[in-house]
């Protein structure tokens, strides 16, 4: 949504305030993503040592697999386990306590991520109610004091639900087995979007500068 603002000293400048869905963009599952990989690489180096040790089955358990590239660890038990997506429908069908834990982290860390992230990127409500207090902006029909008020009842939301949805989009490629990874193609879709988005804001101001 776009939350109108106006001057506070000017009248007639007046302009808005977008909200994306997606405020945080990609960040969430790259963030999640790197959880996990520490997650395996931390498991999978104490368990190849320390492999009859009660907390690091707890962490997770390994086994050697012949793949199309050779023989590789996978997680067959543990928090590493049940932090991986299902390889295959048939897995979902036989253990889904497993398809429904990771469904539920992957949409719990990309939401708490994602409020995490505001706080520390200089995008929470008290960050942008300071930028538009800078700028002599206030929104329509609220007194500048109300300004960060008004700011939480969007951007918290926004962050957290557009994480999730992140989350959900990744689970449901993996799911239904994308070549590739669902976080891979997700971050790539991205990726492309926003450098398509600059280049339209670039387009607008070179046609705005010739007219």
């Amino acid at each position: 949504m776009d939350l109108p603002v106006k001057n506070a000293k000017y009248r007639g400048q007046q302009g808005s305030y977008p909200i994306k869905l997606f405020y945080t963009s990609n960040i969430p599952i790259i963030l999640q993503t790197a959880l996990v990989s520490n997650l395996y690489f931390f498991s999978q180096l104490l368990y190849k040592r320390y492999s009859t040790n009660i907390i690091v089955q707890l962490l997770g358990r390994w086994q050697e697999r012949e793949g199309a590239g050779g023989a590789q660890s996978v997680p067959v038990g543990g928090l590493a386990y049940y932090v991986s997506p299902p390889n295959s429908l048939a897995e979902i069908l036989y253990d889904p306590f497993h398809a429904v834990f990771y469904f539920a982290f992957i949409l719990t860390a990309c939401a708490l991520f994602s409020k995490t992230w505001i706080e520390v990127s200089g995008s929470s409500p008290r960050d942008v109610a300071k930028q538009l207090r800078d700028q002599d902006m206030v929104i329509k029909g609220h007194r500048e004091k109300s300004t960060i008020v008004v700011l939480e009842r969007y951007i918290p939301i926004a962050a957290a639900f557009g994480g999730m949805c992140i989350g959900a989009l990744t689970v449901v490629a993996d799911f239904m087995g994308a070549i590739g990874s669902g976080t891979g193609i997700l971050l790539a879709v991205t990726i492309i979007f926003q450098y398509f988005e600059i280049f339209v804001k670039e387009q607008g101001k070179e046609q705005g500068a010739m007219f």
